[in-house]
């Protein structure tokens, strides 16, 4: 087993200590410039409430484990978490309406809870004002943690290990070689380790930029008061039980609340932003016990004093007598940091992790390092997830303090942040401007959702029906995109598709590393075009890739995120080469049955169904311009994918639509594409498939030649059980139903599964979603989908929905 060091013992580290010893690491030394256990960094003033629902599963699973793991804690102190409970009101229809939201992530999760009425509230947390209620989500098994008992319990299992515990042992840098860690450089030496893990909190980003490391967050201060002492608390609790009534949220102001014996803790998140600077927090704090601590800021606190004590009317005969402004870690997304430094082996990260996950990370940390990979999808939370353009110092600023700013606000689904945008943008962006694009964001870049170019679009289809939503699901959404999906199928549109992340993979050994690497055959001709998964050692599904062979020496990949690079970056062998070319390059998807008709004539090659069949690549001209095209379809029709150079893509976005002009040809959105490929089956790498998941249980086993020489996951998948559950698609019986992603389904009265995307289609007149069922779930079984408190049937479709003849593409 490795020598391991462990920065940082703060809640993080010493559950990283458990987590390791618990798999027979032993050799674990763990140190902290601060003291045994109130190291003076976030876990030491954590007001310690664990609400274990979340919009991300991950999340809420290493919530979840962290309240079944504290439960079992024993400290001579007391109690490390009690059960009382969570307790989230809401005081606004919006709240209200979101909190059926919040019901159905936790059914869809596995966690228990239920909405209740303003009575219910009441009884459940007498200090409430029945009258400013309208309901709430009760946790039965949330609850509060006492951070540093939690800890100190973790560290001792550890220690009875072996592990051992520096106190007052600053890390004042990372020692390495030939590009891999040796250990810690201390005050009284090098501390010698194989792996080292930065769990130092806020200080990591300071840590890490020692070793090169972009670790994206941001210290923010946030306000904790506690009152004096509450008449109607005066009683109720002992001290060394310290509370009884759950911890409530209420969001709607940015507060939360709980009890300390008979006074209450008031945390807020309503004030303005309060980065903090390292540099001076370091010089202005040194010395002192609780640097984490800052003094109060009265005025920010006043307008969350006035709603405290709106809602519990109580805390009117009461006043703040004790509070600070502490410090914890913000990320651009509000999710954590966990992962391996690339370029330098064995120097490990778990930040940005608060209380309510710190176990759930640990563990899934220790398994990482231990066992290759965690035993759940943590792509969310993978240090490489971020594009380069997220990790500057000003976008890492401006958008924590946005996460700091929307913690407890309504986040739809689709609604993507104002600021810092426009950073990325495809050559076709003043085209999109001009046919008045509605933007969505991702990864930086600007995609069109629809174009309100195409409003009256849907007056010259006939028969179209174009569904009626809801406010909330008809937010960031057009029924104009309905219209562009029907023409997509009927007609020719063009999509712009140059944010697909492209790859160039090179070099003599390039073909027998992406044969390594990947499940499918890609050692095929030049022009061959490939779909294929990357797997890891467990033989889950990690990415889905398309691999085209422009040479016998060179490929491109069109991948799904930076994790992909990362992956590929750390096998790779001396005789390969890697580039993204992704900024230096275009791409214009046009498909639809009119496709052929519009592209031939600027062609001088055969782009017939026999001269150039699907999954092949060609090199060729379209009028001037030098172009590569791609004979696939993530739609289901007719078409190519067609790449440029930069240089070129306003000029070939204009010549494509100016010669479709008498094929009716639209420029169409991100929403009809999501609809399309939702209705041909194909899958979204991230939202329906994650690490989680084998081929077979995401009905990508076709992707897989398990007669191919080793590769990646193939031992794993040799040795696999057939999957429990597995993706399927189901169709809403009511043409009115819609479902946005993340609901529970059930089958009768049981959960069974949860809902990953979902997209009106055109051709069928109904939602389509993906579902991940039981395996025994057959198809044209009836399953009910719970929406936001409304529950719609929907029947379990065979695959693909529309066109399983895959006809409409080879033609």
């Amino acid at each position: 087993m490795p020598k391991i060091v462990v920065i940082g013992a703060g809640i993080v580290g010493t559950s990283l200590a458990d987590e390791l010893t618990a798999r027979g690491c032993a050799d674990v030394t763990v140190v902290d410039r601060g003291p045994l256990f109130a190291t003076g960094g976030s876990t030491s003033h954590a007001p310690g409430l664990v609400f274990q629902t979340n919009p991300s599963r991950t999340m809420t699973a290493f919530a979840r484990y962290t309240v079944e793991k504290f439960r079992t804690l024993d400290h001579p102190g007391g109690w490390a978490f009690n059960p009382v409970g969570g307790l989230e009101i809401a005081t606004t229809p919006e709240r209200w309406a979101d909190l059926h939201r919040k019901a159905g992530w936790a059914q869809a999760w596995g966690i228990r809870g239920e909405l209740i009425t303003a009575d219910e509230c009441v009884a459940l947390h007498p200090l409430l004002d029945k009258d400013r209620v309208l309901g709430g989500f009760h946790t039965p098994t949330d609850g509060l943690a006492k951070a540093v008992r939690a800890a100190e319990a973790q560290a001792r299992r550890a220690m009875a290990r072996g592990a051992t515990f520096l106190a007052g042992t600053e890390v004042l840098g990372i020692a390495d070689h030939a590009g891999r860690v040796t250990g810690v450089r201390t005050a009284d030496g090098v501390l010698p380790a194989d792996i080292v893990v930065c769990a130092a909190g806020f200080w990591g980003a300071q840590l890490a930029r020692q070793v090169g490391l972009v670790l994206p967050l941001v210290p923010m201060a946030h306000q904790y008061a506690k009152t004096g002492q509450v008449a109607p608390l005066v009683g109720r609790n002992t001290e060394a039980l310290e509370a009884g009534l759950p911890i409530l949220r209420h969001q709607d102001a940015d507060l939360y609340f709980r009890e300390h014996v008979d006074r209450i803790g008031i945390g807020s998140y309503a004030h303005r932003p309060m980065p903090v600077e390292m540099a001076t927090l370091s010089a202005d704090t040194a010395g002192e016990t609780m640097p984490s601590m800052l003094p109060f800021t009265d005025e920010d606190f006043a307008p969350a004093w006035a709603e405290a004590t709106a809602l519990l009317p109580a805390l009117d005969d009461s006043k703040v007598e004790e509070a600070f402004n502490g410090i914890f870690s913000f990320t651009p997304d509000g999710l954590s940091l966990m992962g391996e430094h690339r370029e330098l082996s064995g120097f490990w990260v778990a930040e940005a992790v608060w209380v309510t996950h710190s176990a759930g990370v640990a563990k899934a940390t220790a398994e990482w390092i231990i066992d290759g990979a965690p035993s759940i999808d943590v792509h969310e939370c993978d240090l490489y997830r971020f594009e380069d353009v997220a990790r500057s110092p000003k976008f890492i600023a401006q958008t924590s303090s946005q996460a700091f700013v929307e913690v407890y606000d309504v986040i739809h689904p689709h609604q993507y942040r104002t600021a810092l945008r426009g950073l990325r943008t495809s050559p076709f962006h003043a085209r999109h401007r001009e046919l008045g694009a509605f933007f969505y964001e991702g990864g930086g870049w600007e995609r069109p959702a629809w174009f309100e170019a195409n409003a009256a679009l849907a007056e010259r289809i006939d028969g179209l029906d174009l569904p009626r939503r809801d406010e909330w699901s008809a937010r960031f959404w057009s029924p104009i995109s309905v219209a562009e999906a029907h023409w997509t199928r009927h007609r020719v549109a063009m999509y712009d598709m140059t944010p697909l992340t492209r790859y160039e993979i090179a070099g003599p050994g390039a073909a027998a590393f992406l044969q390594r690497m990947t499940t499918n055959n890609v050692d095929k001709s030049v022009g061959s075009v490939t779909y294929t998964l990357l797997l890891d050692h467990t033989g889950g599904v990690r990415s889905d890739l398309t691999v085209t062979r422009l040479a016998d020496t060179t490929f491109q990949v069109g991948a799904n995120s930076p994790l992909d690079f990362d992956w590929l970056t750390r096998h790779l062998p001396p005789d390969v080469t890697l580039r993204d070319i992704t900024g230096g390059t275009c791409c214009v998807g046009v498909w639809g049955p009119l496709a052929r008709d519009l592209v031939q004539p600027l062609c001088p090659d055969d782009l017939s169904h026999n001269a150039f069949p699907y999954f092949r690549a060609l090199h060729t001209h379209l009028d001037a311009l030098p172009v590569t095209m791609l004979r696939v379809s993530y739609v289901g029709e007719l078409g190519w994918e067609i790449y440029t150079e930069a240089q070129y893509g306003a000029a070939l976005w204009d010549l494509l639509f100016e010669a479709g002009r008498d094929h009716g040809v639209i420029a169409a959105g991100r929403i009809a594409f999501n609809s399309l490929r939702i209705e041909k089956g194909y899958r979204s790498w991230g939202a329906d498939v994650t690490a989680e998941h084998s081929p077979a249980a995401a009905g990508l086993g076709f992707a897989v030649r398990m007669a191919k020489d080793d590769f990646v996951g193939k031992t794993a998948l040799e040795a696999a059980e057939p999957p429990l559950n597995t993706l399927r698609s189901i169709v809403f019986d009511d043409p009115a139903a819609v479902v946005l992603g993340k609901e529970p389904v059930y089958v009768g009265a049981e959960c069974v599964g949860y809902v990953t995307s979902a997209g009106y289609s055109p051709t069928v007149g109904r939602t389509i979603a993906y579902a991940w069922l039981p395996t025994a779930v057959a198809d044209g079984d009836t399953v009910s989908v719970d929406y936001r408190g409304t529950r719609h049937t929907a029947a379990v479709h065979p695959e693909p929905v529309v066109d399983p003849e895959m006809a409409r593409i080879r033609r």
